[in-house]
């Protein structure tokens, strides 16, 4: 059961995709998403809150694309759910539900639930997602898959 919304696991997986592709060159948007089989504005919204939030950086030109605005240690995956969870459209409150229960109970707790689980999150680091898929040999396979480019 994954608890993420599909926002946030795309932006995780597009913060390391620009880490694991960026050193040579900023990784353009149409890359990521045909990596990602998506289409390309599907991840332009998602992209451009995390260059707002100093996670990616955006560079213009004809070679232009994004590549990570920090170094992978000092970014963690609790910071980039955070950004995502506030691209978010959907707004609890336009769901007309509320009561003392609610209120009193099951929001906080379920809080509380929350910022412990973001907490974890804050202890991965991009650097270990990075370390991580270098094992798994993704780079690798991608080329072999032929989604190594665009």
């Amino acid at each position: 059961m994954n608890l993420l919304s599909r926002r946030s696991v795309l932006a995780i997986a597009a913060v390391v995709d620009v880490a694991l592709h960026s050193r040579s060159a900023p990784v353009a948007a149409k890359a990521l998403a045909a990596r990602h089989k998506l289409p390309p504005r599907h991840l332009e919204t998602l992209l451009q809150g995390l260059v707002h939030a100093k996670i990616l950086k955006g560079v213009r030109g004809p070679r232009g694309g994004y590549e990570l605005a920090r170094e992978r240690r000092r970014i963690t995956v609790g910071e980039i759910v955070r950004t995502a969870m506030s691209l978010s459209t959907a707004d609890p409150e336009d769901l007309g539900a509320n009561s003392i229960l609610l209120e009193r109970v099951i929001d906080p707790a379920v809080r509380k639930a929350g910022e412990t689980f973001l907490s974890n999150l804050d202890s991965i680091t991009i650097e270990q997602m990075c370390e991580t898929a270098e094992k798994a040999h993704v780079l690798d396979d991608e080329k072999a898959a032929g989604d190594f480019a665009i």
